[in-house]
């Protein structure tokens, strides 16, 4: 297979939710973070850490708050969202999307890896700026993860019991776990990612302005 560019890694780094429990390769993690520990930081300060979790009991305990955050929030906002809106392609494109989210939930356990980006952010905890010394590393991965054909997706959901979720994990009292990427082999295939026109987000010097 010819190597992709950078171009292509980028527009065909989708969120890959149905993933296969078969093992991943080491190496392969050790390259994807590598990648992570490149990305930039706030004041290159690097106060981050990557916790690699394999172990499946940890990975069911940390389930059973995904699956509650899902019956909780996330699966009755998808569908409040479903129910307003009408049948169409936009409505089908939406179901396909909750059908994903709720497969993951389902068998998240059961993805072979997961990286869990971390940030010591002290005695004062987090603030709002916090994720832009972690997120960065996160995108490094996803698009690294993408080239060596694996996938993965960023998920925060379990934030929404982080400090259940972070005892779990065995994280020390000023470190706060930031996503989970899961990682395996994808089940399905790689394809361009679709989003709405530029113009429709872009705008020149002041909100509202259009650039285009």
């Amino acid at each position: 297979m010819a190597e992709a560019n950078l171009s292509d890694i980028i527009f065909s780094t989708r969120a890959m939710r149905r993933l296969k429990p078969d093992p991943v390769p080491d190496d392969l993690i050790e390259q994807i973070l590598r990648a992570g520990q490149a990305a930039p930081s706030g004041g290159n300060a690097q106060n981050w850490g990557f916790l690699v979790v394999k172990d499946p009991d940890v990975r069911q305990q940390v389930q059973v708050y995904y699956q509650r955050a899902y019956d909780e929030g996330v699966g009755k906002h998808y569908a409040e969202r479903l129910a307003s809106m009408p049948a169409g392609e936009a409505r089908d494109k939406l179901e396909r999307q909750v059908a994903a989210v709720h497969h993951l939930t389902l068998h998240f356990h059961e993805v072979p890896v997961w990286i869990v980006p971390c940030l010591d952010v002290g005695p004062r905890g987090p603030v709002g700026m916090s994720g832009s010394s972690v997120y960065p590393a996160v995108q490094n991965m996803l698009l690294t993860a993408r080239s060596l054909g694996l996938g993965s997706t960023l998920t925060c959901r379990h934030m929404m019991f982080g400090k259940e979720c972070d005892a779990i994990f065995g994280l020390p009292d000023t470190v706060v776990s930031f996503a989970i990427l899961p990682v395996g082999w994808p089940e399905g295939k790689f394809g361009p990612v679709s989003r709405g026109p530029l113009s429709q987000v872009v705008y020149r010097d002041r909100w509202g302005q259009p650039y285009f």
